[in-house]
């Protein structure tokens, strides 16, 4: 595995409120800092529209520019330094993790994806519409298997499941989805659900007979020198050093959202990670250094998301047409507090871009617009 080389500034608190990236003394702006001075001005204006934090990572053939704006921590008051990781919890990213182990499974013939998911976990599917007989392993990861979502409420809150001290089972995070008719039948749509990947990561399990994150860990953690990214063990409610304090606006206030449990999302969303792992991550993914190039073409071989703006999804990853002309592959994560939108293209350009807070304007077309084009 290649190493990255980082060309990383420091920030003073001087520049509390606004951003930092680099410029090697001496040398005109290189096409890599003229993108990231337009993601400093998309940073601006998340802190501008309510959020706290706003952290992005450019990757370019293995060289890295930091860009930062906002405050770590509303608090101490301290802006968000560049000169080492931040941790961040990337939700729903963790998705494309957990569809790249099942795939490797795949490639190991111990997995076939269009074989019942009864198949691998007996008699788990069962309920008013739901039957494992009839959903394949292709459409639990690509979201096509009807699957229902357990309903809001206090007991399916990350955070209100951090503050009361109350652990998941995955048995038990189906028990309380199967509590729900099935939403369509097996294959007929997408519909995005964080069911599937819980049953994902069951799935995982049952076929090697070892944990989710061990398996997570001896797969993609170790082999791509992710030193930075990890699974939080059931309980483990708050993030390790040095981290941004997640925030949301709650009732009109700007909130501390930080401790989740992770064993509620798990394998659907419990990972946390930094802009460098991911963009790391996402450029050996494309690079077929996790999955063989015959099964990331299945990767992307998906549904549009029906949200309007061309973002289609695969087996646990998303993929769209810039307006440059490159195709963005990657994935947005959102949990309470947090959010993280990485990915990259075939050019080894990367990039991943986390924030805190609340803003009331997001342009994620923007966002990679200026992040992995020009």
């Amino acid at each position: 595995m290649r190493l990255h080389t980082f060309v990383l500034p420091i920030c003073t608190a001087a520049v509390l409120l606004s951003a930092c990236t680099t410029h090697p003394a001496d040398a005109a702006p290189s096409v890599a800092l003229v993108r990231a001075d337009k993601v400093r001005g998309d940073l601006d204006a998340l802190i501008g529209t309510g959020a706290v934090g706003a952290i992005a990572t450019l990757t370019d053939n293995g060289t890295a520019t930091v860009v930062t704006a906002g405050r770590t921590d509303i608090t101490a008051g301290t802006p968000i330094p560049t000169d080492h990781p931040e941790y961040v919890r990337i939700g729903s990213i963790t998705k494309t993790f957990t569809a790249a182990i099942a795939l490797q499974l795949v490639a190991e013939h111990r997995i076939d994806l269009d074989q019942p998911i009864d198949t691998y976990l007996p008699g788990l599917l069962t309920g008013d519409g739901v039957d494992g007989r009839t959903i394949t392993v292709r459409q639990i990861l690509g979201h096509r298997s009807g699957l229902p979502e357990p309903a809001e409420s206090p007991a399916t809150n990350e955070h209100t499941a951090a503050q009361d001290g109350r652990t998941y089972t995955p048995a038990k995070e189906i028990a309380l989805a199967l509590q729900h008719p099935a939403q369509f039948a097996p294959g007929t749509r997408f519909q995005y659900a964080n069911t599937n990947y819980i049953v994902a990561g069951m799935l995982i399990e049952a076929v090697t007979g070892h944990r989710y994150t061990d398996e997570l860990r001896t797969r993609i953690l170790t082999p791509l020198g992710l030193s930075h990214t990890y699974l939080p063990d059931t309980g483990e409610t708050g993030l390790r050093d040095p981290h941004l304090t997640g925030y949301d606006t709650v009732d009109g206030t700007v909130t501390d959202q930080t401790l989740m449990e992770p064993s509620l999302p798990w394998a659907s969303g419990a990972l946390i990670s930094t802009g460098a792992d991911l963009n790391r991550y996402f450029t050996a993914l494309l690079a077929g250094q996790v999955v063989p190039q015959t099964l990331l073409r299945q990767m992307l071989d998906g549904s549009d998301m029906g949200n309007g703006d061309g973002m289609s999804y695969g087996l646990g990853i998303g993929y769209t047409q810039l307006p440059c002309g490159a195709q963005y592959v990657g994935n947005v994560g959102g949990v309470h507090g947090f959010t993280a939108i990485t990915g990259a293209t075939a050019a080894s350009r990367a990039v991943t871009i986390s924030f805190t807070g609340t803003p009331t304007t997001l342009d994620i077309g923007s966002l990679l617009d200026h992040a992995l084009c020009g």
